[in-house]
């Protein structure tokens, strides 16, 4: 096993036993030692262990919210202990770690990879699910990124992933959606697969904010890049953005994982909210 593959393990198996035995931080330093004596003698990357855990116990407020809120149909108690602590961790890196050590894919795959060795039969696609609506909802940070570069024919053969996301105006307004992590995004959704990309971002757009009526005018701009999806593998994503217009006042989100609220702002607030750089790039464009 390698060795940061056993060191997760290791820290997964120590949260664990903290959780089951009522959560007493004071205990953790021998939870951590028993663990490694017991489950990884000779182990030499202590210290990882040490510090993964240590920080994810310092950040458990902020990632127990983002569970709750990328999995509300399960309350946190009710979620299976090792699944709970192998989101912690995976949920710990995704959106604390460091992306040049441990790329976000590779904290994701590793989080599936501890829920099928320590979890139930559905837990690898249960944190696979929440992981990575989480991922999508943080942009896909690293998605372009990637070691392997692949040939125009494997491209080719890729299966397409079509998403779109609108800029809805109501004058000099924009409607906006609010994620778990604070951020104010664009409404998207996927194109599903007899939709044309017009027809999808209109109907994905309208559903995520509530929307009885909407008219595009014109597309912003495209982007395709490689995704990796721990159990379908590599797909070409295609994501467009368009311009739209609505007399609608009323917004009303749809009920999401990742997503927690939705509002009009006027144009020349934007500047003063937190959003992904992505976005403010759209905006640039009107």
């Amino acid at each position: 096993m390698a060795s940061r593959h056993l060191a997760r393990s290791l820290s997964m198996q120590s949260l664990y036993e903290w959780d089951f035995r009522g959560q007493d931080n004071k205990e953790i330093d021998s939870i951590i030692e028993r663990i490694i004596e017991e489950f990884g003698p000779g182990f030499e990357d202590k210290e990882f262990v040490d510090s993964l855990v240590k920080n994810v116990l310092k950040k458990r407020k902020e990632i127990d919210s983002i569970i709750e809120n990328a999995a509300p149909e399960w309350p946190l108690a009710q979620i299976a202990v090792v699944d709970r602590n192998v989101l912690r961790i995976g949920l710990f890196e995704l959106l604390f770690g460091n992306y040049k050590e441990v790329p976000p894919k590779v904290a994701i795959n590793e989080a599936i990879e501890l829920a099928k060795t320590f979890g139930g039969g559905n837990s690898g696609r249960f944190v696979n699910g929440v992981l990575g609506t989480v991922y999508r909802e943080m942009g896909e940070p690293g998605k372009n990124e990637t070691s392997k570069k692949y040939s125009d024919e494997e491209l080719e053969e890729m299966p397409i992933e079509r998403r779109a996301g609108v800029v809805v105006l109501n004058g000099d307004r924009v409607a906006l959606v609010h994620d778990v992590f604070g951020y104010w995004t664009l409404p998207k959704g996927r194109i599903q697969e007899k939709e044309s990309d017009e027809e999808g971002a209109k109907r994905a757009v309208m559903q995520e904010i509530g929307l009885k009526e909407l008219e595009l005018k014109d597309q912003l701009c495209e982007n395709q890049y490689v995704a990796h999806d721990p159990e379908a593998g590599a797909v070409r994503r295609r994501v467009v953005y368009y311009r739209g217009s609505t007399k609608q006042e009323a917004l009303h989100l749809k009920e999401s994982g990742g997503l927690i609220e939705t509002k009009w702002f006027n144009l020349k607030d934007l500047p003063n909210l937190k959003m992904y750089d992505d976005i403010r790039k759209i905006f640039k464009k009107l």
